[in-house]
């Protein structure tokens, strides 16, 4: 699922990486372990683009605190992510507010700005107003960040003067043009919304000879849900973030309404959960096929791509499986690159 923009690009000599990451939601977790395998193989990632979850990736590696990021969020279980995503609106902008999550990030990377970032950064976002892009290269970081993962129906949008910012990946799903005037040697962009053939499943996809990412994992310093979880009770509900999301959102509106819905049999909940869905699965079309234009139009010297068959968009609990396979894709073009005659460090050294 990824590739070189030929089979041996010509003049390959550096190791220098302009980064685009792509948005996808929960699949945007591969992104941590793209740039694990860099760093990890001793390539300087010069500049990052990017949109939605590749934006919070990104800028939080652009800030220095991406392993204490993966750290926490392969902590999390099912209970956890929906404590931290719950953070209800009912207005008509959207369900969510983003706050639980932005205090989080905040207590991490500060409240820095992108141009006071040691490698050039940039956050795309739409205006609404304008049905524009918006490339944040300057300001908050916070703020682009929030900005560009405002999945329109889902999260609340930005408002920033006369502007409405919403997620990026309305229009550029993945920002290759803003890379191509960098020094990099190389062009490197992650698709984490790509079509396949077929419904590929994460499993099908990551390494057999790696041991399985919950392996040896205990349960200690988890909480009641978490526990519960981890010794299967009800597996197969906890299976679907979105699904919990959906009932928590529901009872919360009132103990009246969900005696309501239960009196119906659930028809309710499952009318709300089809709306949920529909707005994340036609997000997830819609950027997959803009990802393929800008591809064609701006073609990267390496594309990694993560079907987004993998995993739904809510899936944040599958963080570690998601990283690993980052990693995994990463290692292979890299290998196939190297193969073409980029120098490793291990040359140089003996050389």
């Amino acid at each position: 699922m990824n590739a070189l923009k030929s089979d041996c690009p010509r003049g390959l000599s550096g190791k220098r990486i302009a980064l685009t990451l792509g948005s996808g939601g929960a699949r945007g977790y591969a992104h941590i372990g793209v740039i694990q395998e860099l760093v990890a193989r001793g390539y300087e990632i010069t500049t990052i683009s990017g949109c939605s979850m590749g934006a919070l990736i990104g800028g939080i590696y652009a800030a220095g605190k991406l392993d204490e990021y993966r750290e926490w969020v392969e902590s999390l279980g099912s209970f956890a992510v929906l404590r931290l995503l719950l953070d209800v609106n009912f207005g008509p902008m959207g369900a969510m507010q983003g706050r639980k999550l932005m205090n989080k990030l905040e207590t991490l990377i500060g409240d820095i700005n992108i141009e006071d970032l040691p490698i050039p950064f940039t956050a795309v976002a739409t205006d609404l107003m304008r049905q524009r892009e918006v490339w944040f290269q300057k300001g908050s970081l916070l703020k682009a960040i929030r900005a560009s993962i405002a999945i329109p129906g889902v999260f609340t949008p930005v408002e920033d003067g006369p502007r409405v910012l919403v997620d990026g990946g309305l229009l550029n799903p993945l920002p290759i043009i803003s890379n191509v005037s960098s020094d990099a040697d190389l062009i490197m962009a992650v698709n984490v919304t790509a079509s396949s053939s077929s419904l590929v499943t994460l499993e099908e996809l990551l390494p057999s000879d790696e041991p399985a990412c919950n392996e040896g994992k205990d349960n200690e310093g988890k909480d009641e849900d978490e526990s519960r979880e981890a010794s299967g009770g009800d597996s197969e509900e906890l299976s679907w973030v979105g699904d919990l999301l959906t009932r928590r959102w529901l009872r919360s509106a009132g103990r009246e309404a969900n005696r309501d819905l239960e009196r119906e049999g659930g028809t309710l909940e499952s009318r709300e959960w089809g709306r949920l869905a529909m707005i994340l699965t036609s997000f997830d079309i819609t950027q997959a096929a803009l990802a393929r234009y800008r591809v064609a139009g701006c073609p990267p010297d390496i594309l990694i791509e993560v079907p987004k068959s993998v995993c739904g968009s809510f899936e944040f609990h599958r963080a570690r499986e998601l990283v690993r396979l980052g990693r995994h894709l990463t290692c292979q073009s890299l290998d196939r690159l190297e193969a073409c005659g980029v120098v490793t460090e291990q040359e140089r050294i003996r050389n």
